[in-house]
């Protein structure tokens, strides 16, 4: 017999075996020792009402032997390439789109082709750290660009709803297969880490070209080859690589793409909405003690061993507009996200233990085509730009003694409590913004229908979250990139382009996901829409 349970039970308790084999037996009104095995397929934590729970949602075996366990081991069948009979599938970027397009390429017989702009994650780690000292952006290797796109060094975090898009557990299982840890296929809010993760993601570039797949970093895409509305390759900064096939997965920070495209062919993009606003910081131990139910601000020694750094969720509606918390890391960092020299973003990043003095968060507001000016695609990324340069400006006019520019990713910052009393900060609290952060007026400089909404919402979260307000609270400006203002359109059936044949835009920065586990299965979608392509031509 098998039966499904849901078991609440203490923290720490869920790591007793025993324990949760003796509380299922009473639950199911069965001997202990009839139960065979099992299976804890999802783990969440539940603070409300001061009361800190643990659900598990299990599978239980009566006597009766669970199936064998092969998923980890073995969640994909790669056969190395035989020949070079089957054109192959040019990709642009080495993201979770990307990389999961090529996985399920090979494993349908084809031979896929990722050009990236950045570099591997070894070489890519020592760039972030000069620009984590302060350093200037190297333009294609940052925390944007390169091997595993932007999820690579901030945070890895895999929770998603897109049950509709595809099998998230496949997902997981790959992960897991190059070797993430197996609690992200039972936590609630999987999360891999960002000093893991690029040991994951080298991985899966090796198995890439091990199959027979190309992957080429430090490769830029210079132009399309496109012939009577057909493609038929790319340029790079390396030489022309030709193909009659393009995955276009190049994320939400390379503005130079959506431009090229608009050249060639303008109504092959079209403006959609996207979200803008500030990094909130807080102490950690305000953020556990609210979402806890502590009376104090400190969590005691027993409950802090016990319980991981807590987590938030915020959202209201102010004006017509959402506002809301995203990407939010619990013992995390802030860190400098821009992708280019003279512009400033943050955004954040929490390490496995999440085990940093600070808790941060994206607050941001819904921005739609209409709250900017301007016609066709584009004008969002203009808006974007505009807000990223402005911030640079606000907090890097301080120079050396020989007149040049210093500390070029610092980042201008404001109280809460200032920000929502409109006035400047006097003095900013400590912050784990490394390049350093500028007394500014977030308040007077933020566009206005972002400030103000955002000083309207401010109220609401408190009411949900007492203590949220406090003076220890710091906002770090901006948070920019969220999602992309453009979209590169396609066909809801085919993947492809309706205005260039052959073009599959795909993954976040293509305007149809939202971070890791989406974009991985986007672009896993439009593998398998190309296989089919292919496989309807060849009959």
């Amino acid at each position: 017999m098998i039966r499904e349970l849901t078991l609440t039970v203490l923290p720490g308790d869920e790591l007793n075996a025993a324990l949760v084999k003796q509380k299922t037996a009473v639950a199911l009104s069965c001997a202990s020792d009839d139960i065979n095995h099992i299976a804890i397929n999802k783990k969440s934590m539940d603070a409300r009402h001061g009361r800190q729970k643990i659900h598990l949602r299990l599978t239980v075996y009566i006597n009766e032997d669970p199936p064998a366990e092969t998923a980890i081991s073995g969640p994909r069948v790669f056969v190395p390439l035989k020949g070079a009979g089957v054109k192959p599938v040019l990709i642009v970027g080495c993201g979770p789109a990307g990389l999961f397009a090529a996985l399920q390429l090979l494993e349908n017989g084809i031979k896929p082709v990722i050009v990236e702009r950045g570099k591997r994650t070894r070489e890519r780690k020592r760039d972030i750290a000069v620009i984590g000292r302060g350093g200037e952006v190297p333009g294609n290797s940052n925390y944007c660009f390169g091997e595993g796109g932007a999820g690579t060094f901030s945070d890895g975090k895999l929770y998603s709803r897109s049950n509709k898009r595809g099998n998230i557990r496949r997902v997981l299982e790959t992960l897991c297969y190059f070797g993430a840890d197996e609690s992200i296929l039972v936590d609630a809010h999987p999360h891999i880490g960002s000093e893991r993760l690029p040991a994951i993601i080298r991985a899966m570039t090796d198995k890439i070209r091990e199959m027979g797949g190309e992957v080429h970093f430090e490769t830029l895409c210079t132009d399309f080859i496109v012939e009577q509305n057909k493609i038929r390759g790319i340029r790079t900064n390396a030489g022309e690589l030709r193909g009659e096939t393009l995955i276009l997965a190049a994320g939400h920070s390379a503005p130079d793409i959506y431009r090229l495209l608009g050249r060639i062919a303008e109504n092959a993009l079209e403006a959609k909405p996207f979200a803008a606003g500030i990094r909130i910081e807080h102490p950690r131990s305000v953020i556990d003690a609210i979402q806890y139910h502590e009376t104090g601000r400190f969590l005691s020694a027993e409950k802090k061993a016990l319980l991981s750094a807590a987590e938030y969720r915020l959202t209201c509606q102010v004006n017509g507009r959402g506002v809301y918390s995203f990407c939010m890391c619990p013992g995390g960092i802030v860190v400098p996200s821009a992708s280019a020299p003279l512009e400033v973003v943050v955004n954040g990043m929490s390490a496995a233990g999440r085990n940093s003095p600070w808790s941060n968060a994206a607050i941001v507001v819904e921005v739609r085509p209409e709250d900017v000016s301007g016609n066709g695609g584009l004008p969002g990324l203009a808006f974007r730009e505009e807000l990223e340069h402005t911030a640079y400006r606000m907090a890097n006019t301080n120079t050396d003694a020989s007149g040049h520019r210093s500390f070029c990713s610092q980042a201008p910052a404001q109280r809460l409590t200032d920000f929502l009393a409109r006035r400047s900060s006097r003095s900013l609290p400590r912050s784990s913004y490394t390049p350093g952060i500028v007394s500014s007026r977030l308040d007077a400089w933020l566009p206005p229908f972002i400030a103000e909404r955002l000083q309207l919402a401010f109220p609401e979260f408190e009411k949900k979250m007492h203590g949220f307000i406090c003076p220890e609270a710091l906002l770090i400006a901006p948070e920019t990139r969220t999602s992309t203002p453009v979209r590169i359109t396609r066909t809801a059936e085919t993947y492809e382009s309706p205005v260039i044949s052959g073009l599959f835009p795909a993954g976040e920065g293509s305007g149809y996901a939202g971070g890791i586990v989406s974009s991985a299965l986007d672009g896993e979608n439009t593998a398998k829409a190309i296989t089919k392509r292919r496989s309807g031509a060849a009959s």
